[in-house]
């Protein structure tokens, strides 16, 4: 008996062993996928996207997002990101940074010839930077021009919210 009994004690085991058996998928730890590149970035190292400071990221957050806008379909792919992007650009150009500040600013621009009046909605929060870097002469062109190309990817629409934040801004139309 003691043969017969050791016997089957080797085939619980093997079934136990055997994939695809009931008690081996309970007890079986979960295979872990390989971690990815990004799992190791520190979050608290990296600026997202245009307020990077650093070469080459300066280059490739500017052409990314270039690039990005350029796709075919991006303004269908854009508009339901604008509310997500918004607080991004809104952050380049309240940086220090006068590289940052310009990248923020063509972003913009580039933002609204894609989405166009999608970007209205949120132009208020974006236009107090811009009113308080229009004092500095500077900026005073470089802004103008973007407000003007604003106005226009925006409609009228946007000349009313731009001459709430900036009464002395002058349209493109008068």
């Amino acid at each position: 008996m003691s043969s017969l009994s050791h016997e089957k004690s080797k085939i619980d085991v093997q079934r136990k062993k055997a994939p695809g058996s009931a008690t081996s998928s309970t007890t079986a730890p979960a295979i872990k996928p390989y971690p990815r590149p990004s799992d190791r970035l520190n979050p608290k190292t990296i600026n997202p996207g245009l307020r990077e400071t650093k070469h080459p990221y300066t280059f490739v957050a500017k052409e990314g997002f270039k690039e990005l806008l350029e796709v075919e379909d991006a303004a269908e792919k854009a508009i339901p990101l604008v509310p997500k992007v918004v607080p991004k650009l809104k952050a380049a150009l309240a940086h220090s940074d006068i590289e940052v500040f310009e990248r923020g600013l063509r972003g913009l621009v580039q933002l609204s010839a894609v989405v166009g009046p999608a970007v209205n909605d949120h132009l208020k929060h974006l236009l107090t930077s811009l009113s308080k870097r229009l004092m500095d002469k500077n900026f005073k062109q470089l802004i103008t021009d973007a407000l003007q190309r604003l106005e226009q990817h925006g409609g009228k629409d946007c000349l009313v919210i731009i001459k709430s934040k900036i009464p002395t801004y002058c349209s493109i139309y008068n």
